[in-house]
């Protein structure tokens, strides 16, 4: 954004020079440049100090990696990739076979323990045992319970459900795969159908005038010359380079220094018509506007609208 800047400086003077019909020599050609060094130094200055720009804006979309809790073969994928699904829906089912054989035999088992449990109640009215094996069949019997609702619930893991409203994207898996309960290899990516979650990474200095309500505009690269009005919603208070994590090893500060990210919600009307064509990962650039220095915020609009324009020349951005 700087350099449109400076072009369009130089792009006046010579508009200038040629119509005025300044000569070329020590004193113009010094002048101007020396001009333009003040001028658009100042200028730069109280645009980044009051309305900053990032030029790394993305569109962020929360999924999560479908890990099954129980392993087995797939038998059924009946989603389809990117069709919006409700929660509890079919995911995936897996071949219950074994699952259900655990439940049938432990419902067997439990009936037993059941029936032991009862006579063992009525023999200790009379005496006929002690409470000592009163207590081991008891023992028994709620130990067979328990074992049952764990191999009904791994029963009922074999079939997985959408988590909440959402869709599932590039759909890979297939009947005869092998589905494995490790947390480190899911099988599938479910995109939580939720707000979009638009952010723009800031310099460090830009929190001197940056705050929650300040107007905001974006501008994506899949959308040329379009600009799109907001309002900054949330400043996020920590940085990847500053969270501490427990290890093995003596933390260090060898990390660059990182960007503030700032959330920008879009409240432009018009964003409607073009939010299907602004997918998940979208990059783009924004602008935020502080109270502060109004007559400058009308060159940071008009830049990043110029910008804006540039996204036209996709063989060369």
């Amino acid at each position: 954004m700087d350099l449109l800047l400076i072009l369009t400086y130089t792009a006046i003077c010579v508009v200038i020079f040629k119509v005025f019909k300044i000569p070329l020599n020590k004193w113009s050609v010094p002048t101007a440049i020396l001009g333009g060094v003040l001028l658009l130094g100042t200028l730069i200055f109280v645009m980044n100090y009051n309305h900053p720009y990032s030029e790394i804006a993305r569109k962020y979309m929360v999924s999560t990696p479908i890990v099954p809790s129980v392993a087995g073969h797939v038998i059924e994928v009946p989603v389809q990739p990117n069709q919006m699904l409700e929660p509890g829906e079919v995911l995936f089912r897996l071949d219950a076979t074994p699952y259900q054989a655990a439940v049938d035999s432990l419902s067997a088992q439990l009936l037993a323990a059941e029936d032991d449990f009862q006579r063992a109640e009525k023999l200790l009215k009379t005496g006929a045992i002690s409470r000592r094996d009163h207590e081991l069949a008891k023992a028994k019997y709620e130990d067979m319970k328990g074992r049952l609702a764990a191999a009904q619930f791994d029963l009922n893991e074999t079939t997985v459900t959408a988590p909440t409203r959402g869709y599932v994207t590039q759909v890979i898996l297939r009947p005869g795969m092998m589905a494995a309960n490790i947390p480190l290899r899911p099988v599938m990516v479910f995109v939580h159908a939720e707000e979009d979650l638009f952010v723009a990474w800031f310099r460090q200095n830009s929190l001197l005038r940056l705050q929650e309500g300040d107007s905001a505009e974006i501008a994506f690269d899949g959308i040329p010359g379009r600009v799109f009005s907001g309002v900054v919603s949330d400043v996020f208070p920590l940085l990847a380079a500053g969270q501490l994590q427990a290890s093995g090893v003596i933390q260090a500060d060898a990390q660059p220094p990182g960007r503030v990210p700032v959330r920008i919600k879009i409240t432009d009307p018009e964003f409607d018509q073009y939010r299907d064509r602004v997918p998940g990962g979208a990059f783009g650039q924004a602008a935020l506007y502080s109270e502060y220095a109004h007559h400058v915020a009308v060159m940071r609009k008009i830049l990043l609208r110029m910008s804006a324009w540039m996204n036209y020349l996709f063989p060369f951005h």
